[in-house]
């Protein structure tokens, strides 16, 4: 196992289990850097000017690092949380400005509390014993312009932090460390399931609901089937129309046979909602799916827009194996390589379609269909 599947596959783990105290952590890590750079930078100038004009360093590094963490935790908590339960509940159906400007407020809202808390408390305790009598108090002046420094720095960095959120949502957990390492610039091996989850009767649904609510109803589809990733370790690939690819690492998908049970919690998950779906489109969502497992390689590709692409065989005969299902209406098909790697489960039900050829394809494969009689619960 590579070192990227291990780092990979720690991070989405621990984030399928602790959602809110990943993201959280995450931010505390960012927002901490942020300040000890500002500390940094700060505490080198003053050296600078100490140094030019014969003057004692005004206060030892060890107290300002140690207020920056102490900010850095408040910031990332404060952030963390927030964000976290705003993006879910309330800035998902807000248009992208309205969610900027309420940040950008709440931002300056955060600063002027900092700022009261470094003034009041952490100055007092932390800053002042390590200063002379001289400087031990700081002028009205001094504070003004130490808000100005820190409302400047604390809106750029929060434009960096968003940024990596974004990255970090586009990608998924664990991810962006090894982008940024280079991991992806050349191709390499990797041992994948892969999923290919089709919308059914996709054409009939479209003319049913027109273009406009069409798009709504596939959004809404693809937001649930988001709801169950973590829990079974399942990372999107990339969407396709009214398709969706997922992928696992060998070793996770076969675990507790994720790779199956992913299918039945999202089917689980339309039924949960099936009052809304009805409401809003009078009809609910029903996904065909193929599985294959496999060796493919992954490598980073474009320039304009750049992303992290999946070739091989797996991934053709995955989406060969998902085409042939309406042929022998059965929802989720798999292949007996996939079935030989997972092993069987007293929840499944297993009809063995045979040997066939696939489309494109110069041999035949055998292909299994697979129910679960009961979806479990247990996914950790």
């Amino acid at each position: 196992m590579s070192q990227r599947f291990e780092y990979t596959t720690l991070a989405q783990s621990f984030t399928a289990r602790f959602p809110l105290v990943a993201y959280v952590g995450t931010q505390v890590t960012y927002w901490t850097i942020a300040n000890l750079l500002l500390i940094t930078i700060v505490n080198l100038l003053s050296q600078i000017i100490a140094a030019q004009y014969k003057l004692p360093v005004p206060v030892s590094p060890g107290s300002l690092m140690l207020v920056a963490v102490i900010l850095g935790i408040i910031c990332g908590v404060s952030f963390g949380v927030s964000d976290y339960y705003l993006d879910r509940k309330f800035f998902r159906k807000l248009p992208l400005g309205k969610v900027i400007l309420i940040k950008a407020f709440g931002s300056l809202a955060l600063l002027f509390i900092l700022l009261f808390l470094l003034r009041f408390v952490l100055f007092g305790f932390l800053i002042a014993p390590s200063l002379d009598a001289r400087t031990a108090m700081l002028s009205e002046e001094s504070w003004r312009l130490s808000f100005y420094l820190l409302l400047v720095y604390y809106f750029f960095m929060t434009l960096i932090i968003n940024f990596v959120n974004q990255v970090n949502k586009k990608y998924g957990p664990g991810v962006l460390a090894p982008l940024l390492l280079g991991r992806y610039r050349d191709p390499k091996e990797e041992d994948r399931i892969f999923m290919f989850m089709d919308l059914k009767s996709s054409t009939t649904r479209a003319e049913q609901l027109g273009h406009m609510k069409y798009s709504a109803f596939i959004r809404d589809c693809f937001a649930d089937i988001n709801k169950v990733l973590f829990p079974f370790r399942a990372q999107v690939y990339q969407y396709v129309g009214d398709e969706i690819v997922v992928t696992w690492p060998i070793h996770e998908g076969v675990k507790n046979h994720f790779c199956i049970r992913f299918y039945f919690a999202c089917s689980k998950q339309f039924r949960k909602r099936a009052e809304y779906y009805k409401l809003n489109y009078g009809q609910l969502p029903e996904f065909k799916a193929g599985v294959h497992m496999g060796k493919v390689t992954a490598v980073e590709i474009g320039e304009i827009k750049k992303d992290i692409a999946y070739h091989g065989d797996t991934l053709n005969t995955a989406a060969r194996i998902q085409g042939v299902c309406n042929g022998y209406k059965k929802d989720l098909i798999i292949s007996e390589y996939v079935l030989d790697g997972i092993g069987m489960d007293p929840c499944m039900k297993v009809e063995m379609l045979g040997m066939i050829l696939l489309r494109g394809k110069t041999e035949k494969i055998g292909i299994v269909s697979v129910d679960w009689v009961e979806s479990g619960e247990k996914t950790s």
